[in-house]
């Protein structure tokens, strides 16, 4: 069973940083592995943020800052956020496939495995 645990939100001024973690079980972040992070805010759409393939770190994100990074010795994967602003506010969630796709795939229906989620809140 695949099992994959966010951590690392919490409540930030704008402008601040914050580093989520995602630690799996069931499933290894290897150089075959898709990764991805989205985030859902109240009454949107979930998004994608940041995603990552064949283990080349952040590839199909939202502009600058938003990294994607990964350690394989904890199997975990990582994603810094920067600047924070208030709309930078929901939930964050981990998520990971074993299919390569070619062309967009920081897509949320391309994903089979995901966590429960982090809250990020930017204060203003």
């Amino acid at each position: 069973e695949v099992q994959l645990v966010e951590s690392g939100g919490g409540l930030v001024q704008a402008g601040g940083s914050l580093r989520l973690s995602c630690t799996a079980s069931g499933f290894t972040f290897d150089d075959g592995a898709t990764i991805g992070w989205f985030r859902q805010a109240p009454g949107k759409e979930r998004e994608g943020v940041s995603c990552s393939r064949g283990g080349r770190g952040s590839l199909d994100s939202m502009k600058g800052r938003f990294t994607l990074s990964s350690d394989k010795t904890k199997n975990t994967v990582y994603l810094q956020i920067d600047s924070l602003k208030p709309e930078d506010t929901a939930v964050y969630y981990c998520a990971a496939d074993r299919t390569y796709y070619s062309g967009s795939f920081c897509m949320e229906g391309l994903f089979d495995f995901w966590g429960q989620g982090t809250q990020v809140t930017a204060s203003s």
